[in-house]
């Protein structure tokens, strides 16, 4: 009975300070300066402050009015300079340009009072949430339970789950496309990047803080889930430990001693950015260290994806290392059992997810052909930049973003790395054909619970193999081992073999007519 008391308790804390953190998003008030104005930008001050003094030292008690007002008096002016063909002096990069003024703008309630709205957001959101979590060490044996997974509202995408998914999708929209509007979040977590970066927080920073904290609380809970599993413990340990260190805290560090910021742990294509011009340009400036991180690069994706995947399969990276498969098998437990085992669901993932790669390798193709020829179209007719601009907005921030995350409670917690993911597909080529991974199965102890399938996130219907007695080597399997963690009667196995034999293609099937050869 106290168990759920505290549970209660910390359900509620974690929703109240979710709804004071919605609502800090538009609290305070905004004064555009002169001094703020030109600690902008030097080289556009005298340009914008004839169209924006109407704004110095004006009340807006409302972010979308301050914006409104700010965005319309920029694209007006830069509406003048291509209506006069003056395209020297035409403001670029306004998202970013409008972000630090609003930014620096922003005063009054959580401006001023940054430490305690930090500590009624994201302190009492964890700390609601580990209350919530932690009681469950007590909630029976180990081993999984199957409790309401089918009817609860928050994991059969009932009302509690639309919730969830709809603010997911709503915060990757603002965070892509208009962080100006997020600014007071920001402000939240200025400290922190000053602490490890050096400089105030962008919202990229924001981001990285939200994705590590959310990794770590939720990690605790697959601590607790799967304490059961040594192999679950480790493997969830290491993923936590990989976003804190590799993915947050060192490249911040990195950024801090004027070093190329670089997450090392990211592989292309999945770092699709890796060859861009302007990457390959900062990391040669850097000198020693940005050749060495350069070439780690390389060789992490032309000897290490096939080398490691050849001796572990895709579990190296995507269950141990990849902050993406981090977030899904953390945050994104709870919604696993939703991912969709039909044929016509595979189907579309084996044409998507390798279209995906395709474009990754024909965008990147056009961005070294430009940095080699500084052309910014091939044979005329491909503008290289535009390319690299689809992609972007596209697969870096509709698919990886705003669907792979937000559709978690939709579509189960691996929608990016099963339908999008160009890393993955890479992967999961090399482990198709050349791997000493599967996952062995035993038919004569398979009793057809249906767990393992219920739990695949990768829409695997491992029961289908079980029953088989057929090894499972398909290129999508990313090698969580939760379909045997979940196994009641140890049926399904992780190995790494000799590659004769790790495709049976005759598998016994033992039912209530004897045992079959299927061939």
């Amino acid at each position: 009975m106290l168990m759920r008391i505290i549970q209660h308790i910390g359900i509620g804390l974690f929703i109240l300070s979710m709804l004071i953190f919605i609502a800090s998003m538009q609290l305070g008030t905004y004064q555009l300066t002169d001094q703020i104005l030109k600690t902008a930008n030097e080289s556009n001050y005298e340009k914008v402050k004839p169209d924006l003094a109407f704004m110095f030292d004006k009340t807006y008690s409302s972010n979308f009015a301050f914006v409104a007002d700010l965005e319309g008096a920029i694209n007006q002016l830069n509406d003048g300079y291509r209506k006069n063909q003056e395209w020297d002096q035409v403001i670029y990069g306004i998202k970013d340009y409008v972000f630090y003024l609003t930014k620096h703008s922003s005063t009054g309630l959580v401006a001023q009072n940054a430490g305690l709205f930090f500590l009624i957001t994201f302190i009492t959101a964890a700390f609601g949430a580990l209350l919530y979590i932690l009681p469950q060490i007590q909630d029976g044996p180990p081993g999984i339970k199957n409790n309401h997974i089918f009817t609860h509202a928050a994991t059969n995408a009932g009302w509690i789950g639309i919730t969830v998914g709809t603010f997911l999708i709503v915060f990757y929209i603002f965070l892509y496309f208009y962080p100006q509007y997020i600014v007071n979040w920001v402000i939240l977590v200025d400290p922190i990047s000053q602490f490890l970066a050096g400089t105030e927080a962008s919202q990229w920073f924001l981001y990285g803080f939200l994705y590590t904290i959310s990794m770590l609380v939720m990690g605790i809970r697959m601590l607790i889930k799967y304490r059961h599993s040594n192999y679950q413990m480790i493997r969830t340990t290491s993923v936590m430990f990989f976003q804190l260190s590799f993915a947050f805290i060192i490249p911040n560090i990195l950024y801090a001693l004027h070093l190329p910021f670089q997450d090392l742990k990211n592989i292309w294509p999945l770092d699709y950015y890796f060859f861009y011009d302007w990457h390959i340009k900062d990391l040669i400036a850097h000198g020693t260290i940005g050749y060495v991180m350069l070439t780690w690069g390389i060789l992490l994706t032309l000897v290490g994806v096939p080398l490691f995947t050849y001796i572990f399969g895709k579990r190296w990276y995507c269950s141990w290392v990849c902050g993406c498969g981090g977030l899904a098998e953390t945050l994104g437990d709870p919604y696993r059992q939703l991912s969709d085992k039909s044929l016509k669901a595979w189907q579309i993932e084996r044409y998507l997810i390798h279209a995906v790669l395709v474009f990754a390798v024909l965008m990147t193709l056009g961005v070294i052909y430009t940095y080699w020829t500084a052309q910014g179209s091939f044979l005329g007719i491909i503008d290289t930049y535009k390319m690299r601009d689809w992609y972007g907005f596209l697969i870096g921030s509709i698919f990886a973003g705003v669907v792979g995350t937000g559709f978690y409670p939709f579509m189960g917690n691996r929608v990016w790395c099963r339908f999008g993911c160009p890393l993955a597909a890479y992967l999961g080529i090399v482990q198709r054909f050349q791997s000493r991974f599967r996952i062995t199965t035993n038919g004569g102890q398979c009793i057809s619970c249906g767990n393992c399938s219920t739990y695949c996130e990768m829409g695997i219907d491992v029961r289908w193999y079980a029953q088989r007695g057929q090894n499972i080597v398909r290129s999508s399997c990313v090698g969580c081992g939760i379909c045997s963690a979940v196994c009641p009667r140890g049926v399904l196995n992780l190995e790494n073999g000799p590659q004769e034999g790790r495709i049976n293609d005759n598998p016994i099937l033992i039912g209530n007519h004897g045992i079959k050869v299927l061939g």
